[in-house]
């Protein structure tokens, strides 16, 4: 059987698997609650990512006047490295260009090099560092921008 990716909204319904994933990936997650205020939220678009039925993968974008805060891109253990951040970012942002968001930005920790490379990969360039902006561990968040 062919793997049969599909990005599509986030529901309610979605959230609690998504969380899952965040505490899989990061060691200061979003709760299902702070998933919820997003997917309820008017000024959000949250997304997911399906392989054949199960939740892989989730991100979001929050807009702030005409630009976009990229929030939130996980991928579940198990199956990075197979393109499916790449999709759901493409996605994503073509959504944003859709509904009239023009810039976007993001912060990634300055040694997370296989995210930083994915984001130059969609167009997105460094413009900045905020020191000590992580924490567990502290570590200095790169800002990066796609304009």
């Amino acid at each position: 059987m062919e793997d049969k990716l599909r990005i599509r909204d986030m529901e309610a319904a979605d959230v609690e698997a998504s969380s899952v994933i965040e505490r899989e990936a990061f060691s200061m997650p979003w709760s299902a609650a702070d998933f919820l205020e997003m997917v309820e939220a008017d000024y959000a678009s949250y997304y997911v990512a399906e392989l054949n039925g199960e939740i892989v993968g989730c991100c979001g974008i929050r807009r702030l006047a005409d630009e976009g805060e990229i929030t939130n891109v996980a991928v579940k253990a198990g199956y990075r490295k197979r393109g499916i951040a790449f999709s759901m970012m493409r996605y994503m942002l073509e959504n944003a260009e859709k509904n009239g968001i023009g810039d976007c930005t993001l912060e990634v920790r300055v040694s997370n090099y296989p995210a930083i490379k994915l984001y130059e990969k969609l167009g997105f360039k460094g413009e900045g560092v905020r020191p000590k902006f992580y924490e567990r561990p502290v570590e200095d968040a790169l800002i990066m921008w796609k304009r």
